[in-house]
């Protein structure tokens, strides 16, 4: 499937002329970047790798308070969207090192408090079939509400009020799933059926020897979502990070099929 990205985004920065952002479609595993183009207003960009070796950060460096970026790219996705019912999970002594930081809780996922309630939730399913089950399971008790979180509201209070955003449904998965010891891993992407549109939290998780993306709030498939940036949880992918106030002007995110 062929997708193009559009993305707009204006910030004023009170202080300093610096960011740090994961925009671009990362040239990984099941996609590949045919073409893009960054317009950065006059400002300086230099690259580096992203968490976990996939994608690019862009560091900007700005000749104005006012941050005008511009990024679009044409990608086609390879990937295969088939179901995790029967995929393996792999036990602990035969995880590869790219995999075994993601068993663990990290700063919004604090995964050891959920192995008793997995347990006892989905003792009876194994490997992929556990995942599907933890997928429908955050689906089915959950509600999406914008705005109801906020980039302090860990994974023990969307479980206590059971409502969020993509990022919160991502965060709810990953603790889940690491809960069940198979790892899983926070994602940035791009898909055309967010709504409304922006950038979209998804979850990834390793079985059967390499990752799959798993979405519990619908709005995206594996054969249609492009991987910005992967991490722990939220804090490792934010698309923009500055050490100053940044204020909000425009921002706009399109993706379409092509």
């Amino acid at each position: 499937m062929l997708l193009e990205i559009d993305v707009s985004l204006s910030y004023s920065l009170d202080e300093g002329r610096f960011a740090l952002l994961a925009i671009e479609a990362a040239r990984t595993e099941g996609q590949v970047v045919l073409s893009e183009r960054l317009e950065c207003g006059g400002a300086s960009a230099r690259h580096i790798l992203g968490e976990s070796g996939v994608g690019q950060r862009i560091h900007l460096t700005l000749d104005s308070p006012l941050m005008q970026l511009g990024y679009g790219a044409t990608v086609e996705v390879t990937r295969d969207g088939g179901p995790l019912e029967g995929m393996p999970a792999h036990p602990l002594y035969d995880l590869p090192a790219e995999a075994l930081p993601f068993l663990r809780p990290s700063r919004y996922c604090q995964s050891d408090m959920f192995q008793s309630f997995v347990s006892r939730r989905f003792g009876d399913y194994s490997g992929g079939s556990k995942v599907a089950a933890i997928r429908d399971w955050v689906a089915e008790e959950m509600s999406y509400v914008p705005d109801s979180s906020n980039a302090a509201t860990t994974v023990l209070d969307t479980f206590a009020a059971r409502e969020g955003v993509c990022r919160d449904y991502a965060h709810m998965v990953c603790a889940l799933v690491r809960a069940a010891n198979i790892p899983a891993r926070y994602a940035s992407v791009y898909s055309p059926n967010v709504e409304p549109p922006d950038f979209h939290a998804v979850a990834q998780v390793w079985l059967n020897g390499s990752w799959h993306l798993v979405d519990s709030t619908g709005m995206s498939n594996p054969d249609a979502a492009v991987i910005i940036a992967v991490g722990r949880d939220a804090c490792d992918v934010a698309f923009m990070e500055t050490a100053y106030n940044a204020q909000f002007v425009e921002q706009s995110v399109r993706v379409t099929r092509r």
